[in-house]
């Protein structure tokens, strides 16, 4: 496509006219009203600099992708930035992260998300699983896991980062799929 074909005062109108429809799906994702507004202009600059990427007439379902993409990617740092920020203490629980998104009802992705984050964590072998179960989902802490599996609390801290490191690589690598059609 060649370059120029949206003029600014076109994209302007585009803006006011689905500004609404992209700040809803931020907010829906992150759950914040400040961060959505940051999230929804960014969506915007991102649409602005592709502008001659979307198909003619396909405004409304391209800026919804790229405002999911934008909310997504804010939740998947967030969620590293919260699991890598723990490397020396406590962990905090899937739970607790899954709880910073927002309710399913609103949106059924974080549901789906959240569901797959149970799953990989069931399916993950020996000597995760138990520890990976009793950490992430029953919220023990590394003590009562040592206790409940008499296993040294050095060893348990060990497989829960190990366990952790998995769960963010099945994570990444099944985050793949377009949300917003």
């Amino acid at each position: 496509a060649r370059r120029g074909t949206m003029t600014q005062q076109e994209f302007t109108a585009l803006i006011s006219q689905y500004e609404k429809l992209v700040y809803t799906i931020c907010r829906q994702f992150v759950g914040e009203d400040a961060l959505a507004e940051d999230l929804a202009q960014e969506t915007f600059l991102s649409a602005w600099m592709h502008r001659d990427d979307c198909p003619p007439g396909s405004y409304k379902p391209w800026l919804a992708r790229i405002a999911a993409n934008k909310a997504k990617d804010h939740l998947k740092s967030a969620y590293h930035r919260r699991v890598s920020a723990a490397e020396d203490g406590e962990m905090p629980a899937v739970a607790d992260v899954l709880n910073t998104m927002p309710p399913p009802e609103d949106i059924t992705i974080a549901k789906d998300e959240a569901a797959r984050i149970r799953d990989t964590i069931l399916a993950l072998k020996e000597p995760y699983h138990q520890v990976a179960v009793l950490f992430f989902l029953e919220e023990k802490s590394v003590d009562e896991i040592a206790s409940a599996l008499r296993r040294p609390p050095k060893t348990v801290h060990t497989q829960i980062y190990r366990a952790k490191q998995l769960l963010q690589n099945a994570i990444e690598r099944g985050n793949g799929h377009g949300i917003v059609q």
